[in-house]
This record gives C-alpha cells, structure tokens and sequence, in this order.
C-alpha cells in the first residue's frame, strides 16, 4: 500500500480529481455568486493541447417558471388592448387613461412583435396596427403653435391627446428622451417587418422618415450636451442630460442620424459627467442612478454585453454589468432596509419611478417621513428616495441582468400580493405596505393588514417587464436591434468597440467587397461585350461564350457567399 506524506495530499487530491473529471463525471450546476467591485477578470486563453480534453457541458442560465409566460401574456395584452386602433396611440397609464404618452407608444410598438412572435397576434394583424401608429406620426399636425400641434422639429410632445394627437395641455414640454423612447420603437417596428409586402415596405420606409425629421442640434443649447426639451413660448428647457441615466438612448440615437447627427463630442461631455454617480454603494461598485429605469430603458433595446465606450473600457466592465450591479444594490438595500419600512427584504424589492399614495408628511415608528404619489424613487449614491413603494417592475424588468435573485423576487410578489396586486394585465404599478394612513389618496386604495395597492397600470413600467423578459428568452429585442445600421452607427460614434458590433462591422466591410466585386465583373462584362460587337461574327460568337463561361462562374462564387453573408436590412 502507497502511503502519501502529509505535504503532497493535497497534489495527489487535485490529480485523482482531473483523473475523475477525464473519466466523464458531471460536476453539480455551480451557484451563481453576486458581482464583485472592480473590473471583470480577464480569462486568459490556454494554448491548445494536441489531443483535446472533455469538457463539462456549459450551464445555462435558470429556466423561467411558467409564471412569467402568464406575465409576459397578461402584459402584451395591456398593450394590445389599450392602444387606440384608429390611431395607434397608448395610453400613459389605464384604466385612468387621461392622455397618450409617446413613450408608451414606443414600448407598444415592441409589443407587437413580440406577441406575433408567441402567437397571440397574427402577422397581418401586428403590421396592420403598426402602420396605423406609424401614418398617425408621420401625418401629424406639426409647428412652434402652443395648440393643436403634436410636435415640432421632428420631437413630440410627451403627453399627446388620445384622439386627436395634440399637445395635451400647457404643462406639456415637447421632450427629447420621450421622442427618444418612441424612435426606439420606430426603428425596432423598421428592422423586424422585413418581409416583401407593400405594408411592411411601407412600415420600412415611414420608419425612416420619422427618424430622419428628429432635428437633434436643434436642442443642443449649451453644446454639445442635449437639453431635455421645449416649450411653445418659455423656450429651452434649461436643463442638460448630465449623468448616468436612460439619455444613453438620446444620446445614441442623435449620434446615428443620417441627416441631423450630433457630433461625438457630444457622448464625451455627457460621459465626462458621470464622475458624481461612479463609487460603491451596497457592496456594489458601479454606476450609479437610483431609479431603477436608468438601469432598464436604454436595455430595453440595446444589447450591451461585450461592448464598452471609452469610460467603460477605462472601468473594466460594461453597461450591462453595470446594470446587473446596479440590481444587486437594489436587493441588498431592501435587506438591510435602513428606514426600517414593512416587507423590504431578499425577495422583495425594487424602486424606480412609479405610483404612490399621496403626497403628505406622516409619522412612522416615531419619525416624520415624506409619502409621495407618482414620483421618482431609488436607491444609490446621489439624489436617491424611499418611501417604503415598491414597483415590481424594477425586479421583473432586471430578468436579464440578474435571474437569480430576480425570478424568486418576482414569485415572492406574486405570491405574497398577488390577490390585489396581479390582476388582467399582470402587475398593478406598485405597493406600499407601509402606508395604511386614512387620508385622501391621489390614486389607488387601502387594503386592510397589506397597505396602499396602486389601480392604475403604467405603460412605461409595463413595456420593459415585456421587452427583457423576451431578451432573457432568446434576445429577441436585441437581436433585431442589432441589424438597424442606425443604432449601430449611434453606437460606433459614441466610441463602442468589442462584441457583436465589431462581429457585425466585419460583415458589413465583406458585404461591400462583395458588392464591390460584383460591379467589377459586371463593367469587365459589359466592355468585353462591346468589343465584341467590332468583331467578326466567328470572333463575337467567341466572346459571347466566355461571358457566358464568366457569368456562371461569377454567379457560383457569388451563391457561395450569400450563404455565409448577413442579410443587410431593407
């Protein structure tokens, strides 16, 4: 019997494993650990052996529980329901249903798809609605009026009227992240009906239209930031996108215009404002926004794994690991819970802009503290608030960030409130169970021993629950996404390298080789064939079959190349 020596058990261990690891033992599905602060790990590539090794299957992310098939259904059909058929316009929020938001409208033109895909909606159907909402824009009343306008300089007003398109009232700024949200739709509706059909062209080509009016210099104020918008008669917001928030889309769509863009110093400036947000907060070292939607919106339609502008690349991760982070921070703040508010822990969590009870001071465990109604809430490292409302939204729209803490969070919900918090088109906006005060209440109402439960659905929250837990499936938002040579260039501009925009870049450069070649050949064609016509009739026949000779030879290589090319979009 071999006796090993204290000092080399632990060699002679690691050698057995390899041996049982060589020998086709499973290893158990790893558990996933939280991100850590600092940048990625760069995995170093090992040289390859001569005789390749087994290699353990790769595990997939979590499966989804059925209950989110009932969510993603319910909420599709919020969308579907609710737009006005005769003009494609979404309401802000419903059953309320006071105005149009052209956020919304931008989230319900993702919908369509999506419900197409699943086989709640047919084709016909999906193209149909979304050219009605496409006309509706492109022939709507536009001008510096303060009435009966719905935009101008290609922006549109944030809240437009259910019917009649136009501005809904005073207050209403014509605004640049709303009209950004909205273009976000446009350009998805333009790359994913690519069929030949005379609506779905048509789908295409108002797409382009829309986006080609949007005037983005137009509101650059104080270059080369993007103000937040307008005013019939006061004039420029004077307000800037600084910071880390959901104007990345702005920002990224004004970059990639082909007729008004803004110039790249633009991305720079916004990005050299994010100093005030970058620091640790909850364990998390990250990009901070504290509403949670800054951390969804731009996600929604963007995918960000593998690609990093200039200040990520400085960081070492990127938009969509920041995000992840970000949602890590949001759990762990609820499981410390420094306010001490009802419910808040592991799997029950989640602030960003939403619904509340009612604006008003009131006492809670001996302290006065701030309730409000619809307003912005967050946790993070500046300009955070906490009034103890929670939005599911928050969690269930992070399902591609962080599935493993956020599908028990979304089934905790379901199961501790759903009797009044889930209802026809899944998650009412928002709960606070620490708000059970008699006083007026703006919306919503109080249930006994469970606190304030909003009543109204919030378009905005909804269409991101809708978009990522498609993305979390297959990425189907950003895998369409991905094929508008807009958003594309936007992103090119702003400084992104890495990942699938560098794979798609390369497809680009041979598809123009390609195309390059074939205009050769076809000009080598057409002069031999001219030379030809000068010839005897012997030498012309000659000429006539070494085109043809030329010709199948041109369209073999050609065949051969397609199979292996992207299909450029229409």
């Amino acid at each position: 019997m071999i006796r090993i020596g204290r000092r080399c058990w632990i060699p002679a261990c690691l050698a057995l494993l390899g041996l049982a690891l060589l020998g086709g033992c499973k290893r158990e599905a790893p558990e996933v650990e939280p991100p850590r602060p600092g940048p990625i790990a760069q995995v170093q590539v090992p040289e390859p052996e001569p005789e390749p090794r087994p290699e353990a299957e790769p595990q997939g992310p979590p499966e989804l529980p059925p209950l989110f098939r009932d969510i993603e259904k319910r909420t599709f059909q919020f969308f579907w329901d609710t737009t006005n058929e005769l003009n494609g316009l979404t309401p802000d929020r419903f059953p309320s249903r006071p105005f149009s938001s052209i956020a919304a409208v931008g989230f319900a033109l993702t919908a369509y798809p999506i419900g197409l895909e699943n086989g709640w909606i047919s084709r016909d159907q999906a193209v149909e609605r979304t050219l009605t909402t496409l006309r509706f824009f492109r022939d709507a009343d536009m001008g510096p009026e303060a009435e009966g306008r719905t935009g101008y300089k290609g922006f549109y007003y944030h809240f437009i009227d259910m019917d009649e398109g136009h501005r809904y009232e005073p207050w209403v700024e014509l605004s640049s992240v709303d009209t950004g949200l909205l273009m976000m739709g446009v350009l998805f509706a333009q790359s994913y009906y690519d069929g030949d059909d005379e609506r779905e062209q048509e789908i295409r080509e108002i797409a382009d239209e829309l986006y080609r009016r949007v005037e983005w210099p137009w509101l650059q104020q104080r270059p080369p930031l993007i103000s937040m918008g307008w005013y019939p008669g006061r004039g420029f917001i004077q307000h800037d996108w600084t910071g880390y928030d959901e104007a990345m889309l702005v920002y990224i769509l004004a970059l990639g215009s082909p007729t008004h863009p803004v110039e790249p110093e633009a991305w720079e400036a916004w990005t050299r404002t994010y100093e005030e947000s970058w620091g640790v907060f909850q364990g998390q070292e990250y990009l901070s926004f504290a509403p949670h939607f800054g951390h969804q919106y731009s996600h929604t339609w963007v995918d960000f794994r593998g690609i990093r502008d200039a200040y990520m690349r400085e960081r070492g991760i990127d938009y969509f690991e920041n995000s992840r982070r970000a949602t890590y921070a949001q759990r762990q703040y609820a499981i410390e819970n420094p306010m001490r508010w009802k419910d808040y822990g592991e799997n029950v969590w989640g602030l960003t802009a939403s619904d509340g009870p009612q604006r008003t001071d009131q006492e809670y465990e001996g302290e006065e503290r701030e309730f409000r109604h619809y307003s912005a809430r967050g946790a993070g490292l500046r300009v955070a608030f906490d009034d103890g409302t929670i939005a599911p939204t928050a969690a269930v729209a992070s399902i591609a960030f962080a599935p493993e803490i956020v599908i028990p969070a979304t089934e905790e919900m379901h199961n501790r409130y759903g009797e009044h918090l889930f209802s026809s088109y899944g998650f009412l906006d928002a709960i606070n169970p620490s708000f059970g005060y008699d006083v007026p209440l703006k919306t919503g109402r109080i249930v006994p021993d469970l606190g304030w439960v909003a009543s109204d659905y919030i378009s905005i929250d909804q269409g991101p629950i809708l978009a990522m837990i498609a993305n979390y499936r297959n990425d189907f938002v950003w895998k369409v996404m991905r094929k508008n040579p807009y958003i594309r260039e936007g992103l090119r501009r702003a400084g992104f390298t890495g990942g699938w925009l560098e794979e798609a870049e390369k497809a680009e450069k041979a598809e123009e080789a390609e195309a390059t070649a074939d205009d050769s050949a076809e000009e080598g064609s057409a002069e031999a064939g001219d030379a030809a016509g000068d010839r005897p009739d012997e030498e012309k026949a000659e000429a006539t079959a070494g085109k043809r000779r030329s010709d199948a030879s041109a369209d073999q290589e050609e065949g051969e190349a397609d199979g292996g090319a992207t299909r450029p979009v229409q």
